[in-house]
C-alpha cells in the first residue's frame, strides 16, 4: 500500500466515525482527480461538474459501508464512471423524447479548436477507450484498480488499454494528415 493510499484509509476510517474534518481532507485530495476524469467521460467541463457533485453524493452516502477503506479510490472512481454513465444515459432518453437537448452536448464532440491535440483526440474516443486511458494515464491509476473501478478483470483492462492506444494513435495520425 502507497503512503497515499493509506492516507486515504486513515481519512476513510476517520469519516466511517464521523470525523467531518476527514471528509473535507477526501474531497480536497480527490475532487480534482475525480472531476477530471468525470471530464474525460462527458466531454464538457459543466457536465464533468455536475457528475462530480453527483458522485460525492454517493461517496458521502456509502463511505460508511465501504468495507474495505483501502479501496476508496477505485471505488470512488467506479462511482463517477456510474454517475456519469447515468447522465449520458438520461441524456440519451431526453432526446429520444424530443426534448431541446443537442444532440453532441453529451459525450464524445467536436474538440475545441484550440485545445491540446491529444485531448482533442480523446474527445472523439468511444467511453471505454477513454475511460480506460484517462485513469490510466492522467490519474496513473495501476492495472489492478482501473480492474477494481471498472469491474472487470485486470486481462480486459490490458486489453482494452492495448486497443484504446492504438485508436488514439489512429485518430492522431488522421489528424496529422488532414
Amino acid at each position: 500500500m502507497s503512503r497515499n493510499d493509506a492516507i486515504d484509509a486513515l481519512l476513510v476510517m476517520r469519516c466511517q466515525d464521523g470525523g467531518a474534518d476527514a471528509l473535507d481532507a477526501l474531497v480536497r485530495r480527490w475532487q480534482r482527480p475525480l472531476w477530471r476524469y468525470a471530464l474525460g467521460l462527458t466531454g464538457r467541463a459543466d457536465e464533468a461538474w455536475e457528475v462530480t457533485q453527483e458522485a460525492w453524493l454517493g461517496i458521502v452516502r456509502g463511505i460508511p459501508g465501504l468495507r474495505d477503506p483501502a479501496l476508496f479510490r477505485p471505488w470512488a472512481y467506479r462511482i463517477v464512471r456510474n454517475r456519469a454513465a447515468s447522465f449520458v444515459e438520461k441524456a440519451r432518453r431526453a432526446r429520444s423524447r424530443g426534448s431541446d437537448v443537442e444532440p453532441d452536448r453529451i459525450g464524445a464532440r467536436d474538440p475545441d479548436p484550440g485545445e491540446h491535440p491529444i485531448r482533442a483526440a480523446l474527445a472523439r474516443l468511444p467511453e471505454t477507450d477513454r475511460a480506460v486511458l484517462t485513469l490510466h494515464y492522467l490519474d496513473e491509476m495501476p492495472v489492478r484498480e482501473i480492474a477494481a473501478a471498472l469491474l472487470v478483470p485486470a486481462g480486459t483492462v490490458k486489453s482494452r488499454l492495448h486497443t484504446a492506444r492504438r485508436r488514439l494513435r489512429e485518430i492522431m495520425e488522421r489528424e496529422s494528415h488532414a
